[in-house]
């Protein structure tokens, strides 16, 4: 009978595990830069390839930094709106184009719509290591001291920007 409840007790653990496992959301992955300074960069602007946009260029602002690719199949589920956020000119959106062709992206913005107030290009990833990107798309929001204060994995949806984003660039505009 005792040498049943030694794997019985190991069986019942493991379970425990798994149902506190598969209760968790994926989608909120902690992020260490959260309430820290952005991390520093000055990349070349994809429209205009002659021109570069630094960190320090958003400082008195906040702002809202939209990690996508062209490549990306969810960053058309949230192109919708975050065309919609950008016809209300609530905060601006800088676009980091992750990985991508210059051409592609520019194709990509031409048939789909452009949201973004400027985007730039981070073609080798370097930024998006920085800003600890997991996969596209991902939203930070970025206050006027130019500190992280939300990191929205995944496609920007309807809730999320009512529930999260906008409550918190209103607070941090004020």
């Amino acid at each position: 009978m005792n040498r049943f409840l030694l794997p019985l007790g190991v069986f019942i653990v493991l379970v425990g595990f798994l149902a506190v496992g598969l209760r968790l959301n994926p989608r909120e992955i902690p992020s260490p830069l959260i309430d820290k300074r952005a991390p520093q960069f000055q990349l070349t602007q994809l429209h205009e390839s002659a021109k570069s946009l630094a960190t320090q260029d958003m400082q008195g602002k906040v702002w809202l930094l939209n990690v996508w690719a062209s490549w990306c199949v969810s960053c058309r589920e949230e192109h919708p709106v975050l065309l919609n956020l950008a016809k209300s000119n609530i905060v601006p959106i800088i676009g980091l184009n992750y990985k991508d062709q210059r051409s592609d992206a520019l194709d990509w913005l031409k048939q789909f719509g452009d949201p973004y107030t400027l985007s730039i290009s981070d073609s080798d990833g370097r930024v998006g290591i920085d800003y600890g990107v997991y996969g596209v798309p991902e939203t930070f929001v970025i206050d006027k001291a130019g500190v992280i204060r939300y990191k929205q994995i995944g496609p920007v949806t309807p809730e999320a920007l009512k529930n999260k984003i906008l409550p918190l660039v209103a607070k941090l505009q004020q």
